[in-house]
């Protein structure tokens, strides 16, 4: 959506809660951006009880690197294409990942797994709050 803030966030709640069968839980990753704090966003879970929030640590490395790599897509193909139409801009995207996957590169994580953890049992301290 063109803004993230907290009714956005509540519609696509909506949006999905309506769309998924009513018998599936939903379990949404979400990365502590300031929308995820209003008190609307806080207290929709809980009125909705098969949705389960899991809020990874803000700097979160896997999740900024898919966030980077969007991107980069946009910037590099996206932004600068002209698309008559669905099926155009799916060819140009998928051309654009046959040129990227030509030259992978190798992620090495520096976080140490300690740093990590401690981040994780601070998360589900605060998701216990909530709860």
């Amino acid at each position: 959506m063109p803004r993230h803030r907290h009714q956005e966030f509540i519609r696509f709640l909506k949006k999905i809660d309506g769309e998924t069968p009513a018998g599936l839980d939903l379990h949404l990753i979400v990365d502590n951006y300031g929308t995820d704090k209003h008190p609307r966003v806080k207290s929709w879970p809980q009125r909705h009880s098969r949705f389960h929030m899991h809020f990874i640590p803000t700097p979160s490395s896997w999740l900024n690197m898919v966030e980077r790599w969007f991107r980069e897509i946009t910037e590099k193909r996206i932004r600068r294409g002209t698309f008559r139409n669905v099926a155009t801009l799916i060819t140009a995207i998928k051309d654009y990942l046959d040129n990227h996957n030509q030259n992978p590169h190798i992620v090495v994580w520096t976080v140490p797994v300690e740093r990590i953890l401690t981040k994780i049992a601070k998360c589900k301290e605060a998701l216990d709050a909530l709860h």
